[in-house]
């Protein structure tokens, strides 16, 4: 008996951590599919004015953590649909399939699956922001919060 129960708890360990190591694999193939976008390429994107939209892939509760911010010039370029509206809700908001996208979460996940569903759908040119909006703030770029902005400071030990 004892010796079944051990078995089973080592299969169930080992289907977890396949379960985890294949949504890790699908992340990674997506990243690969559809690029990364350095924050630092992004940020010279939106100052020269290029022609990109910027989608939030994030859920709601998680945009009051602050966002991308934009400007009154570009402010409709600027899109929030949670990843789990995006098929549903993207060619009624970007109507062009040639433009840039530039989607971005959290830290990057679901920002790369969600370019790679873009794509799948024909957006020729989805990529997403490498790190999210985490990897924007750690390059040293403000992040809009409905406080005002603010910008993560580097302390030297």
């Amino acid at each position: 008996m004892r010796s079944l129960i051990l078995i089973v708890a080592l299969l169930f360990t080992t289907m977890l951590m396949a379960e985890s190591m294949s949504k890790m694999d699908l992340i990674k193939k997506a990243q690969q599919e559809v690029g990364e976008i350095s924050p630092k390429k992004l940020k010279s994107l939106l100052d020269e004015e290029e022609d990109v939209v910027i989608l939030d892939v994030r859920e709601s509760e998680q945009r009051a953590e602050g966002s991308i911010p934009s400007n009154e010039l570009n402010k409709e370029r600027f899109i929030s649909i949670t990843r789990g509206n995006l098929e549903w809700k993207v060619n009624e908001l970007i109507q062009d399939k040639s433009v840039i996208i530039v989607t971005y979460c959290r830290e990057g996940g679901r920002g790369a699956l969600a370019a790679q569903v873009l794509r799948e759908m024909g957006y020729k040119n989805a990529t997403t922001l490498k790190g999210g909006l985490k990897g924007w703030a750690e390059a040293g770029y403000s992040i809009g919060t409905g406080l005002g902005m603010t910008t993560l400071e580097r302390k030297s030990r």
